[in-house]
């Protein structure tokens, strides 16, 4: 039985109010994005045993050795995107389809790409109630990007690979940028890579732990 959107209890306004609190203590300041995670109903976007910790600043499982990601990179991720006011944003990695929800609640249009068919259709039936119009799913490999639709002003990606995939530098408009954790074990950089012309600017914006982006070499 699908999930109440609203909630109740350890999913109800009141506890993703406190971690909306808590986020604002760890530095999130961009009004934008505390007011997306405080509307989307992450406990729609994991399994039912785990929705009563859904509004913990935690990543959890969401099967295929995959993870939702922690509301603190979460918002991150968006506040460092939102820097540049994008329109168009290509999100790598759809997973559970979470992150991808957030980004429609903030820009124009949302095309997101994920590797894996069990997740794929998974986020699309976890999208579907909230009736997203400004975004796009697609199966494929992500170290590709999606060169139809490209330039992106923005691309966020929700795994990490060993090395910045050039197709989705290229994919990048003029002025845009990339966020992107990099490296691999358990510990990567998360940069912002700025385009100008045909030179990238990498940002270092902190240590983070992300499972490895499949697909491109890995294939």
């Amino acid at each position: 039985m699908q999930a109440s959107i609203n909630g109740s209890g350890m999913t109800s306004a009141r506890t993703r109010e406190r971690l909306i609190q808590r986020l604002m203590e760890h530095g999130i300041q961009d009004l934008r994005v505390l007011e997306a995670l405080r509307h989307v109903p992450r406990h729609l976007f994991m399994d039912e045993a785990l929705a009563s910790r859904a509004y913990e600043d935690t990543a959890l499982p969401i099967g295929f050795g995959q993870t939702i990601s922690q509301p603190y990179i979460v918002a991150r991720m968006s506040e460092v995107l939102m820097s540049v006011s994008p329109h168009k944003v290509l999100e790598i990695g759809t997973g559970c389809g979470y992150q991808t929800a957030i980004l429609a609640n903030l820009v124009d249009e949302v095309f997101s790409i994920e590797r894996i068919g069990g997740l794929y259709e998974r986020a699309r039936r976890n999208l579907q109630p909230l009736q997203l119009h400004r975004l796009r799913l697609r199966l494929g490999d992500g170290y590709q990007g999606w060169p139809s639709q490209a330039p992106f002003d923005a691309i966020l990606v929700t795994a990490a690979p060993p090395q910045i995939p050039p197709a989705l530098l290229q994919q990048l408009a003029d002025g845009g940028l990339l966020v992107i954790p990099v490296g691999g074990g358990g510990s990567q950089r998360l940069l912002a890579v700025r385009r100008e012309g045909d030179e990238f600017h990498e940002e270092l914006l902190e240590m983070v732990s992300f499972v490895p982006m499949l697909g491109g070499e890995q294939r």
